[in-house]
């Protein structure tokens, strides 16, 4: 039954995904359209597909532009969030060139980030561009993915960009902390959580059937108070309290520990509240 489920889901999902990504990928070369209704669209109907329910915590910032500090445990974060709010992302380079993925993250208008430092002052650039047109952008500051279980070291050099002013006015930054806590209506223990993280050197292909087999899955995304560089006088403290901050959200969810402020839980077939 669970091999039929993924089947299904793989089906349902690529008959989503095949007619949106030529119209995305005319709107993305011309610049033009609205680019990221299409993206949020794919991530609504692969959540509903594969059977995600989110349970939001807090209000999503309505500031723009605006960075989001996220932390990464699978590439299921950027359809749970990306189901939420429009957004692009920052991702390293390797990501363009993986399978599937590497077109979607095309598609979203993902700044590619280069390790190479000939090549930072370019990215910076463009991502500093996309910050004065308003535009909202997803960072995963640990710089990889987790197990699911625990918030890596943020690195500090990738706030770099909040040190950024638009129209005199310091980057508003948003810490979220994103868990997976639930699968068929029970609690998701340590020992299982890594069943849905995709990390180190796993395949994606077992690992994306296995998702799409697992069953219906509970998310908890919270989203923390608005911040900027200036609270916090460094690029470096503020890592460390954006980091701090999201390890402390996870932590509860894992734990079971809801704060009282939830937004709402929103079921697998129903589109997010307080999305901006």
């Amino acid at each position: 039954m669970s091999h039929l489920r993924a089947a299904l889901s793989l089906l349902a999902i690529t008959a989503v995904a095949l007619p949106l990504i030529p119209i995305q990928s005319l709107m993305v070369r011309f610049n033009t359209g609205n680019k990221t209704y299409l993206p949020r669209l794919f991530h609504r109907a692969v959540r509903a597909i594969v059977g995600i329910k989110i349970v939001q915590i807090g209000d999503i910032a309505t500031n723009r532009p605006l960075l989001f500090a996220i932390n990464h445990a699978s590439w299921l974060d950027i359809t749970v969030f990306g189901a939420l709010t429009p957004v692009s992302y920052i991702a390293k380079s390797e990501v363009a060139s993986w399978p599937v993925f590497g077109l979607f993250a095309r598609l979203q208008r993902t700044v590619f980030v280069e390790r190479n430092r000939h090549r930072t002052a370019n990215h910076r650039d463009d991502i500093l561009e996309r910050f004065d047109a308003g535009e909202r952008i997803g960072l995963f500051p640990e710089g990889t993915s987790s197990d699911g279980n625990r918030v890596l070291p943020f690195k500090s050099a990738f706030f770099a960009v909040a040190e950024h002013r638009t129209n005199g006015q310091p980057l508003p930054v948003q810490p979220v902390s994103i868990a997976y806590v639930g699968l068929e209506g029970l609690p998701l223990g340590r020992d299982e959580r890594h069943r849905f993280a995709w990390y180190a050197d796993m395949d994606l292909a077992p690992h994306l059937w296995g998702v799409l087999a697992a069953g219906r899955l509970t998310v908890s995304v919270q989203f923390h108070p608005v911040v900027t560089i200036e609270q916090f006088g460094s690029r470096k403290e503020l890592a460390r309290y954006c980091e701090a901050t999201v390890a402390q959200g996870v932590s509860a969810a894992i734990s079971g520990r809801l704060p009282n402020n939830v937004a709402g839980v929103l079921p697998a077939n129903t589109d997010p509240v307080g999305a901006a």
